[in-house]
């Protein structure tokens, strides 16, 4: 897996740095996805998308969903995040 720096991450996620890091375009990601490439473009470039094609995305990458935070790291609630934290 690619090594993603914050810097790298467009608007809210890391999609589009994960999906270059495997060489895939967007058509090719919307296809594994199951959703259209305007979704992909709209989600790379920070818009808000439903928990399901998040779940889509995460999976058509190639990861596990326990990994979502390497995609989608704003998804963390504040009471999860001190959990984690707290350990």
């Amino acid at each position: 897996m690619a090594n993603i720096r914050a810097g790298e991450a467009m608007g809210r996620n890391h999609v589009k740095a994960l999906r270059e890091a495997q060489l895939m375009s967007k058509a090719e990601l919307a296809r594994k996805a199951g959703v259209s490439a305007l979704t992909i473009d709209r989600v790379e470039s920070g818009k808000s998308c439903r928990m399901d094609t998040k779940r889509k995305i995460i999976l058509a990458l190639g990861l596990k969903l326990s990994d979502k935070e390497k995609v989608f790291m704003d998804d963390e609630t504040p009471e999860a995040r001190e959990i984690r934290r707290k350990g």
